[in-house]
């Protein structure tokens, strides 16, 4: 048992370094492919950062510090992690609430939380969280951040913007007359950097070229637009020192559901991000290992100044398509940061916040789903509702209550549509089936009904309503279970209470067909000895001889 969550939780760097070894042209190609995924990384990070409300070297620390510890202990080969869009909306929401000490401790009992995940295995659970409710809050997430560019895209002179989809709704609309036509321009041809980059130049970052030439734009033409230094001054050269925030039991109850959306988040779109890279190459990530290395990562991200982490897809596809072989290269990518940072801080601060704006309008294009949502709204109805009201709770609401409220709703549809395929009804003949009742002797006073599907809590009082059906009460009522695949508590009540009705019309039940799981779940219930051992069986055949049995002796 013990071996088994070790080499669950055994990071995949260890992992490949002992299976297969480390040569130095692997290194080479890691250390190449680090520097592609540094280069889109280094504008997405700022620009995050600043879309979240906070200082742009904030994102910084997070993909370097975080960057690192994500590849050195986590397990995928290719994951590359740092601070993703998708935590823009509640890492903004956090710092306003809480201020940045709040989002930091925040931060780390999200890490806490995602080793505790990791420790219980948590990694497989992940994939039983319904599509629809995956694409609704990716696509939710996708128009809050397009949405909270709109400042930065127009150039507005907003000094705070809310929170709350309608607040931010009602102040641009108070100040689109302030528009900054030059910022305008500047971030629609920044958008058509990134696709014309794309299209013709796939192998050069659109993001890099973006801040390269709307700096030298800012600098060279001396245009009337925000830059990160008139915003924020000068950003730090090197990683602070780290600062373990102050913990109290009221902040911690404070910020619990915080943590846990940052630490569901993180974990869903980091397996999310393990799995693409897996479809990418054919290798296959280690889940829990995944969770391992994000909770460490956070927990050393809030530590340092950073922000909350994950895996980021668009980086990790960058950096499988550069040609890593192993984790190295997320480490190395975080290196390469590290020295720009060290080297280039003077120049980054020239950036105009209308191009970071634009390219993370870009980013929220490509979460946005549309291809996806698509497929969805031709799926059965359930689906589509199921889409529908996450998203909408996840653009009006929150996106944690989003989660849940999407989850719930689609368990529930769920439970509808399994209430609706178990059947119970009378037995139909079947010519092809050696055990219809067609091809038995049923004798006079017994009436045999056949439930298909599974017997839980949603088909319970289905089973008690049959009795409903008959005129007259038989003397047997014989129940074939042969297709129930399994049972809840609810229905062995069911049972238990069905047995009560019958006994009222002084009618014996008798169980058919009933698989061993099923049977030990009515043993350990000792609904068995309510009804009569006697009288629960495996086979049609001799539920038949038993109620010849009864009928003969009432008769």
């Amino acid at each position: 048992m013990l071996r088994s969550i070790h080499d669950s939780l055994e990071p995949k760097l260890i992992t490949l370094f002992r299976r297969q070894g480390y040569s130095w042209a692997d290194f080479s190609a890691d250390a190449i492919a680090g520097l592609a995924v540094a280069i889109v990384a280094l504008p997405l990070a700022m620009a995050i950062a600043i879309a979240s409300n906070l200082p742009p070297e904030r994102g910084l620390f997070t993909a370097i510090v975080a960057g690192f510890l994500i590849s050195a202990h986590g397990g995928s080969r290719y994951q590359i992690g740092g601070p993703t869009a998708a935590f823009i909306v509640t890492v903004a929401m956090v710092a306003m609430k809480h201020g940045y000490e709040g989002l930091v401790l925040a931060t780390i009992m999200a890490g806490v939380i995602l080793i505790i995940m990791a420790f219980f295995r948590a990694g497989e659970l992940i994939k039983f969280i319904p599509y629809p409710v995956i694409v609704g809050f990716t696509s939710g997430i996708a128009l809050l951040i397009a949405f909270s560019q709109i400042r930065d895209f127009f150039g507005l002179s907003i000094t705070t913007v809310p929170p709350d989809f309608i607040d931010k709704l009602s102040i641009y609309i108070t100040h689109l007359h302030e528009t900054n036509f030059t910022a305008v321009i500047l971030a629609v041809i920044s958008i058509g950097i990134i696709f014309f980059a794309k299209k013709y130049f796939p192998r050069i970052p659109g993001p890099i070229l973006v801040v390269t030439f709307s700096a030298l734009a800012v600098w060279s033409l001396n245009l009337p637009v925000e830059t990160i230094e008139s915003r924020f001054g000068t950003i730090p050269s090197m990683l602070p020192s780290p600062v373990w925030p102050n913990i109290t039991f009221e902040k911690l109850r404070l910020l619990l559901p915080d943590a846990i959306t940052i630490a569901t988040l993180a974990a869903i779109e980091s397996l999310l991000s393990a799995v693409v890279a897996d479809g990418m190459t054919g290798t296959r990530h280690k889940s829990n290992a995944e969770l391992l290395g994000q909770g460490v990562a956070n927990i050393a991200s809030g530590i340092f100044g950073g922000l909350p982490a994950t895996g980021a897809i668009a980086r990790t596809a960058t950096n499988v398509k550069a040609g890593a072989k192993t984790p190295v290269a997320g480490m190395m990518h975080a290196l390469w940061l590290f020295l720009f940072m060290v080297l280039l801080a003077p120049l980054i601060v020239k950036v105009p916040l209308a191009a970071l704006a634009a390219i993370l309008m870009v980013v929220a294009w490509n979460m946005s789903e549309i291809k996806h949502i698509k497929e969805i709204m031709q799926a059965p109805r359930t689906d589509r509702i199921v889409l529908i009201v996450t998203f909408a709770l996840t653009v009006l609401v929150d996106l944690n209550f989003a989660i849940q409220a999407g989850i719930a709703l689609a368990s529930i549809l769920f439970i509808d549509q399994m209430m609706k395929s178990t059947q119970i009804r009378p037995v139909e003949s079947d010519e092809n089936d050696p055990d219809s009742t067609s091809n038995k002797i049923i004798p006079q006073g017994a009436e045999v009904y056949e439930i298909q599907g599974p017997l839980f809590f949603g088909v319970a009082e289905k089973l008690v309503d049959t009795l409903m059906l008959f005129e007259k009460p038989p003397h047997v009522f014989i129940l074939r279970m042969r297709y129930v695949p399994l049972i809840d508590a609810a229905g062995l009540h069911a049972l238990e209470i069905l047995h009560e009705r019958l006994s009222q019309y002084d009618t014996q039940l008798i169980l058919s067909g009933v698989n061993a799981q099923v049977d030990q779940f009515i043993r350990s219930s000792h609904i068995d000895e309510i009804i009569g051992r006697q009288n629960i069986v495996d086979h049609i055949d001799k539920a038949i001889i038993r109620a010849d049995e009864i009928i003969g002796e009432k008769i």
